[in-house]
């Protein structure tokens, strides 16, 4: 994407998660003792993966995965573990690192290319699945579904993705800045009611022949996300 408000939400968050919050967000996505509003977090950030893992298929064995915005590497993992061939790429050369380290030595028939790079950027390679945990919410509606259509154009069977849903508690951890763990106010969340959401992707010509399908909401304490899945008709 070329927008220029694509360009500069990117180069906030690749600031923010490569340089203010690394060090924070290695010692979420870790067992180490957090805090009672970051382990709040963390709990729901674990049972989100579960749930998009829960939507991907048991075996996936010669199947391909991008992990888009994979961060540590949590869910890259878990896919490769089902055999999947995995590409997880984050704009953080920090979290990469961590994700590279943590990486188990073996992950049996599958496995995991870890890069450092724009999820959207350029290229010819498809994918059967797409997952996209909470590397969406601090895009603007208009640029967020572009992102999933710049997606399902690499996708084949589906694009699961995660939204920060309009909802009163958000919209007042929203403005407080507490909605995600840091010493500094990271970027802003850009809450989306579901139905416009799905309205919007409808509507969206680049994603003609995909609908969104079902959807989960994870409210865990000071974490709240949606999961979407979009498919092919």
């Amino acid at each position: 994407m070329d927008s220029a408000a694509y360009q500069q939400r990117r180069g906030e968050l690749e600031t923010y998660f490569d340089r203010t919050a690394a060090s924070t967000w290695s010692k979420l996505t870790s067992d180490a003792p957090v805090g009672r509003i970051r382990a709040t977090v963390r709990a729901g950030r674990d049972q989100m993966r579960a749930t998009l893992l829960g939507w991907l298929p048991a075996d996936l064995t010669g199947q391909r995965v991008l992990d888009a915005g994979c961060g540590t590497g949590l869910l890259a993992v878990e896919a490769a573990r089902r055999g999947a061939t995995v590409v997880a790429i984050d704009l953080s050369p920090t979290l990469i690192d961590l994700a590279r380290a943590r990486q188990p030595q073996s992950l049996g028939a599958g496995s995991i290319d870890f890069r450092v790079g724009d999820m959207l950027a350029p290229g010819e390679e498809r994918f059967d699945h797409v997952v996209a945990m909470d590397s969406l919410i601090h895009y603007r509606p208009p640029e967020m579904v572009a992102m999933i259509a710049a997606l399902a154009g690499r996708a084949k069977r589906s694009v699961l993705v995660t939204f920060a849903p309009k909802t009163p508690l958000l919209a007042t951890m929203y403005v407080s800045g507490k909605l995600f763990p840091s010493g500094k106010k990271s970027p802003a969340i850009e809450p989306i009611g579901e139905r416009k959401l799905r309205r919007l992707i409808a509507a969206e010509p680049e994603l003609a022949g995909w609908s969104a399908e079902r959807t989960q909401r994870i409210s865990r304490g000071f974490y709240i996300s949606q999961a979407l899945e979009v498919r092919p008709r």
